[in-house]
């Protein structure tokens, strides 16, 4: 190590990955639908020997033929005659390639990561599916943890980014986030209610917009905490599966509530299951009318047109 604390530079080259290899491609695909997908994303996912993606987004990526139609399918016909099961359906793309098609699910992570090193070290270029993006509580956290714990350095990992809810959402209700902001979700599963807690007050105070995941685990606690440090009257939204339009899960399809703070609780009706985010606007955020529809804006360090 050098007198500055740098590693020298033959200490840190990168081994060559073997020929032979394959690469674990963890890709976004925003809210699900082909037209709000990357060309990236969708350019993986079509020429990957093996995809690994949940009932829904399968549904979603037949819809432009990002996936083949359930006619393609070769083998490993499921119940339902549609969806892949965790053994997998191989594919014939029109082109004559084969795909293998694997079904995510929640209690299968851990065994569908293994598989996936397997499948890589095997040539294999693997496409595992992550709504929104893979960072943003998405994939690609699992995934290395899994590569860390299994001695898996050796397979090559990429990261396809995707839009996540905050920014769908955004882009629906106007420019919402155009100042700092900070996401924060609401799911227990892995921490304490006393850690969101004390990131939501910490936000609060800091005068970041705030975007609500997981709003249908104590949404209503979350907007407790909130009105605690910021005025009611501060302007607030509900979304509602932003990017899927008539394909939405949640309520009546793609929405935007625009509230206020003090008034969010009254809009229960609106705030759905995994497909719902909340934002949570500042003192300078405002609501503005164009002839067609409201929007959220949040100037930039609260300039005016003069600062441009």
């Amino acid at each position: 190590m050098s007198s500055d604390g740098r590693q020298p530079a033959e200490a840190t080259t990168e081994a060559t990955r073997p020929a032979d290899y394959g690469t674990l491609y963890v890709v976004g695909i925003g809210p699900g639908l082909p037209h709000d997908m990357t060309q990236r994303a969708k350019d993986v996912i079509q020429t990957a020997d093996c995809i690994i993606a949940s009932n829904l987004y399968q549904e979603f990526l037949r819809k432009d033929g990002t996936l083949p139609p359930q006619s393609a399918e070769l083998d490993g016909e499921t119940d339902d005659g549609e969806i892949a099961d965790e053994e997998g359906t191989v594919l014939e793309r029109p082109d004559g390639r084969q795909q293998t098609l694997i079904r995510s699910s929640m209690g299968k992570q851990v065994e569908l990561a293994r598989e996936a090193f397997e499948r890589v070290r095997a040539g294999e270029d693997i496409a595992h599916v992550s709504g929104g993006d893979p960072n943003v509580y998405g994939k690609s956290d699992l995934l290395f943890t899994m590569a860390d714990a299994d001695n898996a350095d050796d397979v090559p990992i990429e990261i396809v980014p995707g839009v996540t809810a905050a920014l769908s959402g955004a882009a629906n209700l106007g420019a919402p986030l155009s100042n700092d902001f900070c996401t924060i979700s609401l799911s227990d599963k892995w921490r304490g209610w006393d850690e969101i807690e004390e990131k939501l007050r910490a936000a609060a105070i800091s005068g970041f917009v705030v975007v609500l995941y997981n709003c249908w685990r104590d949404y209503e606690r979350a907007v407790d905490v909130l009105r605690e440090e910021r005025a009611d009257d501060v302007p607030a939204a509900i979304v509602n599966d932003s990017g899927r339009g008539e394909a939405g899960r949640n309520l009546d399809d793609e929405t935007e509530t625009i509230t206020t703070l003090g008034e969010l609780s009254e809009h229960d009706d609106k705030v759905g299951g995994m497909g719902s985010s909340i934002v949570v606007g500042t003192h300078e955020t405002e609501v503005w009318r164009n002839d067609y529809q409201e929007f959220l804006v949040t100037p930039r360090g609260g300039r005016d047109v003069d600062d441009f």
